[in-house]
């Protein structure tokens, strides 16, 4: 089921405008690595030169904080660093079912002063206590999701997803979805070709859309030692190409059938789905960072025809492909004839 009025598109501040501040709180005992994903990813932000985030991780009790692990973190700031945050995002913690009252009180300020707020993988459970899940889609990591859903039944639950954005509240399922959710907070504040070159540089997926699955329920072990990932690096680099399954599997020397069932066992989604993705995705980046005319775009994203780029945009992001380059560029714009023509 896909996400309810999700925004993976929708326009953020003015980009350069200034740094903007993400507030990780740390909720003992707290997952290392739920902690280590948004300070990885928002630290490789660089906007003109300069940071794009300051990443800040506060606990409710500053000093040691125990983790899942067993180990303890130095955590010097407490929740007032909340107070200054643009977004305030609640790592996982083992203490999902009985969160600290002033996490909740914290959580509970920042939706009143319209801040972002998200949770990865159990930091859903504290969301929903603070009341900010009632009646809004998210999700949780799938092992945890019968018991969010028996704690908290006005929470618009969904199944298998990656992350959900409803409105200014996100969640994301468990571990490296977290990665997903703060990537696509990336593509939002910043646009796609920002989100895409962190990713890169954290040597990470690019940009998956948050209705992808979860997980496999009986992942396939990859045949003859190796993946698809070649195939899908080489598929990356023919884009504007018309490609189609049997390509795919010629390149990955396998059967259409075979390419089709460890594909999606691999990604979640089948091959056409995520070539489609990929197209989107490159359209956006040309979007933000050329001029090129609709169809050129189109074109060189493997959409076709300007008609075909409208339709598939606005279908992602809710946006016609000139709506999005005038709130994603970041060119001052000559628009050479024909441009703005979808």
């Amino acid at each position: 089921m896909p996400p309810r009025n999700p925004s993976p598109a929708a326009p953020g501040r003015p980009v350069g405008s200034r740094v903007r501040r993400v507030a990780v709180i740390a909720a003992p005992p707290v997952s290392m690595f739920n902690l280590a994903i948004p300070e990885m990813l928002f630290g490789k932000v660089e906007i003109d030169g300069g940071p794009g985030y300051e990443t800040v991780i506060c606990a409710p009790d500053p000093g040691p904080v125990t983790t899942t692990g067993g180990l303890d973190l130095v955590v010097p700031h407490g929740l007032e660093a909340v107070e200054g945050a643009d977004t305030v995002i609640l790592a996982g913690s083992g203490a999902y079912e009985d969160p600290d009252p002033r996490v909740l009180d914290a959580l509970r300020a920042s939706a009143a002063g319209g801040k972002r707020i998200a949770s990865i993988c159990t930091g859903a459970f504290a969301l929903a206590e603070a009341g900010l899940l009632d009646g809004r889609a998210a999700t949780t990591y799938w092992a945890y999701r019968p018991l969010l859903a028996a704690r908290h039944p006005a929470v618009d639950l969904q199944d298998d997803v990656l992350f959900v954005q409803d409105g200014p509240v996100l969640t994301s399922s468990g571990y490296a979805a977290g990665i997903d959710l703060c990537l696509h907070v990336i593509r939002t504040d910043h646009g796609a070709a920002v989100a895409n070159t962190v990713a890169r540089l954290a040597l990470v997926a690019p940009v998956r859309p948050g209705g992808q699955t979860q997980f496999t329920q009986t992942p396939l072990p990859p045949e003859r030692g190796v993946s698809f990932a070649d195939t899908r690096a080489w598929a990356m680099e023919h884009l504007d190409e018309p490609l189609g399954l049997t390509d795919l599997a010629r390149h990955a020397g396998v059967s259409v059938r075979t390419l089709s069932r460890r594909f999606h066992a691999e990604t979640g989604v089948s091959p056409l789905q995520w070539l489609l993705h990929q197209r989107v995705e490159r359209a956006k980046e040309l979007l933000e960072t050329t001029s090129l005319a609709m169809d050129q775009v189109a074109r060189a994203s493997g959409l076709g025809t300007a008609d075909s780029l409208r339709q598939h945009l606005l279908r992602r992001t809710g946006l016609t492909p000139s709506a999005y380059r005038s709130s994603f560029s970041r060119l001052v714009l000559r628009l050479t004839p024909g441009a703005e023509t979808e």
